[in-house]
């Protein structure tokens, strides 16, 4: 009895233990407010970097010849008669439609040839695959110089050498990197579709067109895109091929603009870079029109090649 009373007391007499409380940490919320500030800053920094050189072109195409290379990016005067002058001295409509008729048609015929090797690299299993695949990327390290004279000959012995044909029909062939990065791609999808087709009676030209051409879909749109920019920057070719005026691409009749009036001891620069503008708009136009399915493809090409 008396040793439970005393062991009552001694613990009634002990104080209440108090619960421990976490230390407060210090708040993030301005160390996150800093890093977001400062990546804002850099990514407007860098857009103005990209924006700037355009703007300028814009700017100078608008003004009068004595004040086309000051610093100042508002016109004044302004003299939107440089694009009346060279709309009239230049048939740009025919150029431009030269540009997109060879450039849908080198796209699209790259895009083609290359998927169909892409796939026949990633889904067949045959001796010699790697060598042959070390061979095909090999090809890249040709300097297009290398080929130049060459490939003309062929073309003058054909008799299509001041035609638009060399500026697209080399391209039925493929091309060394669009078949690396497509082959890339088709290596991540699921080998079972194609076994389970392969059970079901599907022929080979049956898997490559109703189940890896809609699945690759992203990475086509990339090497499509990719293609017609290069095919309506080349000047190398129609500069070569090219003799008919009307024939000419855009990158062709560029220089023949700067021929007619950058030249002589009075370049009229403020015309040449009008023709600059009405040249470059048509892209940018394409890149707005068409970012949402161009950003997708990258971001799907890169989760499929994790």
């Amino acid at each position: 009895m008396s040793t439970s009373v005393s062991g009552g007391a001694t613990a009634a007499e002990a104080p209440a233990r108090r619960p421990r409380t976490a230390p407060a940490r210090p708040s993030r919320r301005p160390h996150r407010l800093l890093s977001r500030t400062l990546w804002g800053l850099s990514i407007t920094g860098a857009c103005v970097l990209l924006l700037y050189p355009f703007v300028w072109l814009v700017s100078a195409s608008l003004k009068p010849r004595s004040q086309v290379f000051d610093n100042s990016l508002i016109p004044n005067p302004l003299a939107p008669e440089n694009y009346v002058t060279v709309w009239q001295a230049a048939p740009l409509v025919t150029w431009m439609i030269n540009s997109v008729v060879v450039g849908l048609v080198a796209a699209v015929a790259v895009t083609a040839s290359s998927a169909l090797v892409a796939f026949g690299f990633a889904y067949f299993r045959f001796r010699w695959r790697g060598p042959l695949f070390a061979l095909v990327l090999a090809t890249m390290m040709l300097p297009g110089a290398v080929t130049m004279v060459p490939t003309y000959l062929i073309w003058n012995r054909l008799g299509l050498a001041s035609t638009q044909v060399p500026l697209w029909a080399g391209n039925l062939f493929g091309s060394a990197f669009y078949i690396f990065l497509l082959r890339q791609f088709f290596l991540t999808l699921p080998r079972d579709l194609f076994e389970a087709a392969r059970i079901d009676g599907a022929s080979y030209l049956r898997l490559f067109r109703s189940i890896a051409l809609p699945l690759a879909k992203p990475a086509l749109v990339i090497v499509f895109v990719f293609e017609l920019r290069a095919s309506w920057t080349d000047l190398v070719k129609p500069l070569i091929y090219l003799r008919d005026p009307a024939l000419y691409t855009i990158p062709r009749g560029l220089k023949a603009v700067i021929d007619q009036f950058g030249k002589g001891g009075e370049s009229q620069w403020e015309i040449v870079l009008a023709a600059s503008v009405l040249t470059t708009v048509p892209m940018i136009v394409l890149f707005f029109l068409g970012q949402r399915h161009f950003v997708e493809g990258i971001a799907t090409t890169g989760r499929g090649g994790a």
